[in-house]
């Protein structure tokens, strides 16, 4: 017997669980489709960042808005938590970045972000372990932080499912159906499902869930690790968030962990099935180094774990999102390893250009994936340097 819906969703992420709740709270019948568990993507290996510090308008509005979410969780979702810490968050960049620091922290505050440049002195007071030789100013977030991922998209998952929302796990999408170039429903490994809208928020299995309309769009996947380090005694207090360009690394507290990812040398368009319980061989050494270069007390820390993750990725590592191909056929994707922290606004924004015809709260719309047809890359003004390599 087929199932029928307003609108299907394909992916059990913070993206698929964001836009439910933002569809279903203004009325609409949702069912999201996951392939296997919630959160079981790049969502339950993202390193969870909650910042505003980005060097694109459209981004960091998004992040804005995102933010007052996690800042506001209980009076905006409900009773069940998202994890949101404030630890505060500090962005380095190189010397020769310095101008792009200062015009996108300029931007940052016209857009209402609590943000400031702080010097490497200040920087010194604010995190003493931290080496401050190498820079001369930051941008610093003093209400920014972290949350937790899986218990974000299971809040959002669990108020969409209140509302009137369908989640069905362990369940595989093999095709979609078209009538007449439309969108007409998915077929799936637990039967058929029935609507006149499919969005595809299936992370590093998009590209594939594009084929099933005749879609050849250039979305790859990017494999990333990290690892928890057990902090010496000596850096038992927790200390800010920080991304750390010098370094081509970032890490953020976690009780008496420190959580460490590395900006470089992440392998593209890798399978999305691969090993993600592991961390490549290497990596370890690498992010200790590199961790230990700026918090040389850390020498004396341990290993707690250390595991992978796959993400999808666009060519201009910007989202792709909107309308494209049948009528009737969505994406919400691309986010390129920044995806969780905008996931609140980006479901409504979503939801607002679904049900009113156009985004409202950020407009979403530059991010249409039909730029990738017409040869067209996002680019910021103020870029700092490529780390896609």
């Amino acid at each position: 017997m087929t199932q029928t819906y307003d609108l299907l969703l394909i992916g059990g992420g913070a993206h698929g669980a964001s836009l439910a709740f933002h569809l279903s709270a203004r009325g609409m019948k949702v069912a999201v489709l996951e392939r296997k568990f919630l959160a079981a993507g790049a969502t339950g290996r993202s390193s969870g960042l909650v910042r505003m510090h980005y060097d694109f308008e459209q981004e960091a509005a998004l992040a804005w808005e995102s933010f007052q979410w996690f800042r506001d969780w209980k009076e905006r979702v409900g009773a069940d938590p998202c994890g949101f810490t404030r630890t505060g968050f500090l962005q380095l960049v190189k010397r020769e970045h310095v101008d792009a620091l200062k015009a996108n922290t300029a931007m940052l505050q016209h857009l209402g972000v609590p943000t400031f440049l702080v010097t490497a002195e200040d920087v010194k007071r604010l995190a003493p372990a931290l080496v401050t030789d190498d820079f001369d100013l930051a941008a610093y977030e003093p209400e920014s932080g972290y949350a937790d991922p899986v218990s974000t998209a299971t809040a959002l998952m669990n108020a969409a499912r209140a509302r009137g929302a369908v989640f069905v796990q362990d369940c595989q999408v093999t095709g979609i159906r078209l009538q007449s170039g439309k969108v007409a429903g998915v077929s799936t490994s637990k039967g058929d499902y029935s609507a006149p809208i499919v969005v595809n928020a299936a992370g590093a299995w998009s590209r594939q869930i594009c084929e099933m309309v005749g879609l050849d769009l250039p979305l790859g996947t990017w494999s990333h690790d990290v690892m928890f380090v057990v902090r010496p005694p000596e850096l038992r207090l927790p200390h800010p968030t920080v991304i750390d360009f010098p370094n081509s690394m970032y890490f953020r507290p976690e009780g008496g962990l420190t959580l460490v990812g590395l900006e470089d040398g992440n392998p593209l368009n890798e399978s999305p099935d691969g090993d993600s319980d592991h961390a490549r061989a290497g990596f370890v050494d690498r992010a200790i180094d590199r961790l230990c270069k700026r918090i040389p007390a850390m020498e004396n820390g341990a290993l707690h774990s250390a595991h992978g993750g796959c993400d999808s990725i666009t060519p201009d590592q910007h989202p792709a999102l909107g309308p494209i191909g049948p009528e009737g056929f969505w994406l919400d994707t691309g986010f390129s390893g920044t995806g969780f922290k905008i996931s609140p606004a980006t479901g409504l924004c979503m939801s607002e250009w679904i049900l009113d015809g156009a985004p409202k709260t950020v407009d979403v719309s530059i991010f249409t994936p039909t730029r990738f047809e017409k040869g067209i890359h996002l680019v910021s003004k103020h870029p700092y340097e490529s780390i896609w390599r």
